[in-house]
């Protein structure tokens, strides 16, 4: 029998009398966990972690062995796409990844793609997925193109992602051939965790929200289409989730012309709203508040009962507005879970 959380992600409504909503929580797989933070100890860098399919299966599974969420998220990082073209990535202690040579200093053609790179990744997926049961769904990921573009130009993020919408602005042409091979990229690195076990995959748009309506359009939607659109065609059955961070009022234009299965929103939506504006039927996921993860105690316990109530006509699958915060405690997460389970509407 499918699991809860995929038959949601086509469209399902849960049966009366159970849980109304599947739930996993972006980035749970990571470090909040106390056993997570024992592992990259023993195992040295993030990046060490993520190419050990055997470490990096271990810390996917260890929050469904925790918590038993209704998904599993691939651990990994959406700069393995830009690797994987020829860049070079490195985490550095307390300021984040960091990629060379910028694309703001050189030619996209002067990188020398590693496509087995991406190898590791596979077979990560594979160990994960001969680990779960049938109730657990298996969600591998990629970043967006526009969001994997800007650290590709930048070198590293940023807060407006300044460097790259200038060059989008300055020479379209040269951005456009950036985030084409990004789709193309993506695409393969998609079906290779899809044929992995990966039983849906989430496209993450972190900075969706620095473009104006008419780039938008241009550099996050048809992207997205594309992709959608070429995983479709090889993988009809798998649910595509996107998720344009900080989209705002262009959510419901994302939803129709990208061709995704489901919509994740983030934090900053009205609930309200998304349940009014997003496509009848369309499976919704989110949106709760990290830092209201963080906080706990009663508040955290009526927002969720509120998001489930604003959802409760259509398919929802309950998540974070964003990714879990380090420093988050584990009873406040055994906390909504107990929430999330024991509301019946």
């Amino acid at each position: 029998m499918p699991g809860l959380l995929i038959d949601t992600l086509r469209g399902t409504r849960p049966k009366s009398g159970g849980p109304q909503a599947p739930m996993w929580l972006m980035r749970q797989a990571g470090r909040y966990l106390p056993e997570y933070r024992a592992l990259r100890a023993e195992k040295g860098g993030f990046l060490d972690l993520v190419y050990d399919a055997e470490a990096a299966a271990e810390v996917t599974i260890q929050p469904i062995r925790r918590f038993g969420f209704d998904g599993a998220i691939l651990f990994s990082d959406i700069l393995i796409v830009p690797h994987a073209m020829g860049q070079k990535l490195e985490f550095l202690a307390g300021e984040g990844p960091r990629l060379s040579p910028r694309l703001l200093d050189v030619a996209l053609e002067g990188l020398e793609a590693v496509p087995e790179r991406l190898e590791a990744i596979y077979k990560t997926v594979a160990r994960v997925k001969a680990q779960l049961g049938p109730e657990t769904t298996l969600l591998g990921f990629a970043g967006s193109p526009w969001t994997v573009a800007t650290y590709m130009v930048a070198g590293e993020g940023s807060r407006d992602q300044h460097d790259t919408r200038a060059m989008a602005y300055r020479d379209p042409s040269a951005f456009q051939a950036i985030i084409d091979a990004i789709v193309s990229v993506t695409v393969e690195y998609l079906a290779g965790q899809i044929e992995a076990g990966a039983e849906a995959v989430q496209l993450f748009d972190s900075w969706a929200g620095s473009l104006a309506p008419a780039e938008f359009e241009r550099w996050v939607i048809a992207p997205n289409a594309a992709i959608t659109s070429a995983v479709k065609a090889r993988f009809p059955d798998v649910p595509i989730i996107g998720f344009p961070k900080g989209a705002g009022e262009k959510l419901p234009a994302y939803a129709r012309e990208t061709g995704v299965d489901a919509m994740g929103i983030d934090e900053t939506i009205d609930p309200v709203w998304a349940a009014r504006e997003l496509p009848a039927g369309m499976p919704v996921q989110g949106n709760i508040d990290p830092l209201l993860l963080l906080a706990g105690g009663e508040v955290l316990d009526r927002q969720a009962e509120y998001i489930l109530k604003c959802f409760a006509d259509r398919p929802h699958i309950f998540n974070l507005g964003h990714g879990i915060g380090q420093f988050t405690p584990i009873a406040h997460v055994e906390q909504l879970i107990a929430t999330v389970r024991g509301w019946r509407g």
